[in-house]
């Protein structure tokens, strides 16, 4: 099969489509034809040296992890021919993947492959968030970088939970943040202002996921540090007595976020779709930290 691998770290120039054998499943499997896989910085991070817990550490190493396509092997109960999204912690820029079933659900028929490839992650991580932050009705939740996907799936699915929404995001993206149902605020000067005004009754619950100043001016915002998460300032979150996520991801909530798709509660914009040959050019896209929606790899 080919895949977007690399043989040794560094910046996105080591990413390459290699020939590696086909992957098959085992008991309680199944191995997806993949159709799009979608690409962020957890990836990036993979690629420039990092190590998750629990990795395996094989070579070459093939990033990604999360993928839409159809079953064409099972070892398990899903039949040959399911479409199916899923997640996995490596190894989704493949032609061919191998994931225990209970890492794939099926793919709604309203859901395009390149939406699909690049649904878990956001919206996985957006849900559980808010649950850790316990985002509600009556609510005022702020949501930094509500442009990026997280971002825009947690603007929408706090909104879904009863809460009212503010979110921060480049001059560019303000129209875009309204349209997904909150109030938007500029990044820059002034910012603690900005959400004061625009929050007059204060700011219950805050996810973060710009880190540094929109960090520390949420700190001033929210009197209880629990109802605080953050998703990139790790580094800062136990000092500062905020949340972190939790590795909570699973089928069935994928399977909840997917219907919310297919009738039309929930929107996920795809930014742009790179074929595996420009790996490279989307790793760079992503760490430009800007842009709205999902970049996404398509193995053609």
């Amino acid at each position: 099969m080919r895949a977007v691998a690399f043989t040794g770290s560094g910046g996105p120039e080591v990413l390459r489509v290699l020939e590696l054998d086909d992957p098959h499943p085992g008991p309680g499997e199944v191995r997806v034809r993949v159709e799009a896989a979608g690409v962020q910085p957890f990836d990036a991070a993979v690629r420039a040296g990092w190590e998750p817990p629990n990795a395996p550490r094989n070579w070459p190493r093939i990033p990604g992890n999360e993928f839409a396509g159809v079953v064409d092997e099972s070892g398990g109960e899903l039949p040959v021919g399911t479409e199916v999204l899923g997640f996995t912690l490596l190894g989704a820029y493949a032609e061919y993947i191998v994931v225990p079933e209970a890492n794939v659900t099926p793919k709604p028929a309203e859901m395009p492959w390149e939406v699909a490839g690049g649904f878990t992650a956001g919206t996985q991580t957006a849900m559980i968030a808010l649950e850790v932050i316990e985002a509600g009705p009556g609510d005022t939740v702020l949501v930094h970088a509500a442009a990026g996907s997280v971002g825009t799936a947690a603007v929408q699915l706090a909104g879904l939970r009863g809460a009212t929404v503010l979110g921060t995001a480049s001059e560019a993206n303000q129209d875009y943040v309204r349209a997904l149902g909150a109030t938007p605020l500029v990044y820059g000067e002034g910012l603690r202002e900005r959400i004061r005004s625009a929050a007059p009754g204060g700011v219950d619950a805050v996810l973060d996921g710009a880190g540094g100043e929109a960090l520390d001016i949420s700190l001033e915002l929210v009197a209880n540090r629990d109802r605080i998460l953050t998703l990139v300032d790790h580094g800062r979150a136990a000092e500062l007595g905020v949340r972190l996520s939790r590795a909570d991801r699973s089928a069935a909530r994928l399977a909840e976020l997917s219907a919310r798709y297919a009738k039309g509660e929930l929107r996920f914009p795809v930014r742009r779709t790179y074929p595996f040959a420009d790996a490279a050019a989307a790793h760079r896209e992503i760490e430009t930290g800007h842009g709205r929606g999902k970049v996404v790899l398509t193995p053609h």
